[in-house]
């Protein structure tokens, strides 16, 4: 990527040594001194010293947020005052695109054309809720007689942000701008194997404007640092993306003190081609769907149902198509996959999949390690095809976090929409059909809270995401993310000419 002179400088500020958390406006190290090291999953190689939080940190890091809340001016600005800031931290991002979307790349181990896509998405949900939150106003309902009624939306308070390594940047962009929007101030907390953007991220929401305390990070172990922000009694809000079991874990704690909780928690989208779909779309829809963010996405379409008319010809082509992805320099336009986040999720990976295979599943394509030249000590998987699957098995039921794809045959509409709500999950599925009323049709019965038809792109700012059954609950992205971080308030008023004396005496 070309940058200009004054770019190249901001990458050197953006690039460092050791990264310390923000607490309270100020650039801190944890109180302990500890440090945990992030690595470049692509190539194995160290890439910096993190400041290792404890729950000393924790508890600095909430009363500055909870001080900014009660004492502080953000929840009392104007919502164009707050829109405007939203707005400057979307021009600085703009402005540092490319040593934003460097950074994720070195960090993540994921491809140059998916980091810009979500570098990119980072940067309009921002502008999106810059204004959302001008409109998103309370209102005056009708009521019966003298009375009035004036509903008005009002911040939650102190929210806890806890979001994966997968999406590092635009998670974080997903739960800061509606939560900052809307008022609130946070504390966030980023994945360890990823925590960089996310702190860049606090920096460039203080240079914008945003006051001291609003924005805070803090940096590391789940176990420790997330479990003690869900305890926390000043916390009043945790919103979790990541893993089922974590996201349950996290709901049960928050119950404690009944605080407000979304989860955004894991998939295995039903990806469905019927017969009269037109082919070459749905295969390049169907192995993006898949094989996008190197199938480490909680929406990854990793159930395939090809009907049985079709199911030669689209697999013949889906199989050749796979086997032509390009791994190798993440920085490289030309690269489909990256790499994998980390070794013990290799090994997650080809277990799923040496597992299938001694219960009959055919592997089609990849189904191992992949040697990438130049990358032998980064953590590669090829992408994977693996046929004569039966619904009941592991592989088909359980969420991999990786580049395989299951595919079944199927016969009928029916027999199809049963397959693919048959799972726990329900974040998202696609559809691929010519038939319009079928895809209404079909839309309409599948349990999950993004349906697909004819493309595999799942998320845009102002549409809403989330998930049915244990993929969570809640929706981001949408301007109904704002009703997730305020509070509603009722105020009923009497205006007739006479006082009330209800009891008559």
């Amino acid at each position: 990527m070309s940058t200009t002179k004054e770019q190249q400088q901001s990458t050197t500020e953006m690039k460092r040594e050791a990264y310390k958390m923000m607490i309270n406006g100020q650039q801190v190290d944890s109180v302990s001194g500890d440090t945990f090291t992030t690595y470049n999953p692509a190539t194995g190689e160290v890439l910096a010293k993190v400041a290792k939080a404890g729950t000393e940190d924790v508890d600095k890091a909430v009363e500055a947020a909870r001080n900014a809340f009660e004492k502080g001016k953000w929840p009392k600005y104007p919502v164009g005052k707050r829109a405007r800031v939203m707005n400057k931290i979307a021009s600085i991002m703009r402005s540092r695109f490319n040593e934003l979307v460097e950074l994720e790349v070195l960090n993540s181990g994921k491809s140059l054309s998916a980091a810009q896509g979500q570098v990119m998405q980072a940067v309009e949900n921002f502008e999106f809720y810059a204004g959302a939150i001008v409109g998103h106003r309370g209102h005056v309902n009708n009521m019966p007689g003298p009375f009035t009624n004036t509903e008005t939306k009002e911040p939650l308070g102190v929210c806890a942000q806890i979001i994966p390594w997968n999406y590092p940047l635009m998670m974080a962009s997903w739960k800061v701008a509606p939560a900052i929007a809307a008022g609130n101030s946070i504390v966030l907390k980023p994945a360890s194997l990823t925590p960089l953007t996310a702190i860049i991220l606090t920096e460039i929401c203080h240079e914008a404007g945003v006051p001291e305390g609003v924005v805070n990070i803090v940096t590391g172990p789940g176990s420790t640092v997330g479990n003690h922000l869900v305890e926390h009694p000043d916390v009043d809000k945790v919103a979790f993306t990541g893993e089922t079991g974590t996201g349950k874990d996290i709901m049960a704690k928050a119950s404690e003190t009944l605080k407000r909780v979304t989860l955004e928690l894991g998939g295995k989208s039903p990806n469905i081609v019927f017969e009269d779909a037109n082919m070459d779309a749905a295969v390049d829809g169907s192995l993006f769907g898949i094989f996008y963010n190197t199938g480490q996405s909680c929406e990854a379409r990793s159930r395939l149902f090809v009907h049985e008319s079709m199911y030669d010809e689209f697999m013949e082509k889906f199989v050749a198509k796979t086997k032509k992805l390009v791994l190798g320099n993440p920085m490289d336009q030309g690269t489909h996959i990256g790499s994998i986040i980390s070794e013990s999720q290799v090994e997650v990976i080809d277990g799923y999949v040496k597992e299938a295979e001694k219960q009959g599943a055919k592997v089609l394509a990849g189904g191992g390690r992949a040697k990438v030249e130049g990358y032998e000590n980064g953590h590669w998987y090829l992408p994977t095809v693996i046929a004569d699957v039966t619904n009941d098995m592991k592989i088909a039921q359980e969420e991999i976090f990786g580049p395989v794809v299951v595919v079944m045959k199927y016969s009928d509409e029916k027999e199809v929409l049963k397959l693919a709500n048959d799972t726990v999950f329900g974040l998202a599925a696609a559809i691929w059909t010519t038939d319009h009323a079928r895809a209404n049709r079909v839309a309409a019965k599948l349990k999950a809270g993004t349906v697909m038809v004819n493309s595999p792109f799942s998320a845009f700012p102002g549409t809403p995401f989330g998930g049915y059954k244990q993929s969570g609950f809640g929706r981001e992205l949408c301007i109904e993310t704002l009703d997730l971080y305020t509070e509603t308030k009722s105020v009923i008023s009497y205006v007739g000419g006479k006082p009330l004396n209800p009891f008559g005496i």
